[in-house]
């Protein structure tokens, strides 16, 4: 079973330890960070572990932007040993369900960005409702969904 566990200073090495896979470093950051970024927006975010049982498996942060207001996905991965094998599909269904709990702020708007070239991460959440928005950065390519 997939859970969701904040990262809290007796789980963080083990999100520093996640690897990507060769390749991987242009779609998504690193865990380590992120964290920094997490530490900067801790008022306005939550960073998981990505666990299977008592293992983590990967990362992911929610962040709420009280500009928008809209809630936001960043840095989604799956450690490059567990990778085709369900995670990410399970963890971003636990991702979206913490969302609708607005944890930070009234939004059923949720957003993110995704390297265009990465065909894996844009099937999967084209498959949860995330659809083009148009907004687009260099690669990047932004996808958002209601969710209620």
């Amino acid at each position: 079973m997939i859970l969701l566990k904040p990262i809290t200073e007796d789980n963080f090495i083990e999100a520093f330890e996640l690897k990507l896979a060769p390749g991987q470093e242009e779609y998504v950051s690193h865990p380590i960070r992120s964290l920094a970024q997490a530490y900067v927006y801790r008022e306005q975010c939550q960073p998981f572990g990505i666990y299977e049982d008592d293992v983590m498996v990967g990362y992911v942060m929610v962040i709420y932007d009280y500009d928008i207001p809209e809630y936001d996905i960043w840095h989604m991965m799956i450690d490059e040993s567990r990778q085709g094998q369900g995670y990410g599909n399970a963890a971003l269904d636990q991702v979206l369900t913490y969302i609708k709990g607005k944890p930070f702020g009234d939004s059923s708007r949720v957003a993110l960005t995704c390297n265009r070239k990465n065909r894996r991460a844009l099937a999967l959440y084209k498959s949860k409702g995330f659809r083009e928005t148009g907004a687009a950065d260099d690669d990047e390519i932004e996808l958002a969904v209601l969710v209620q």
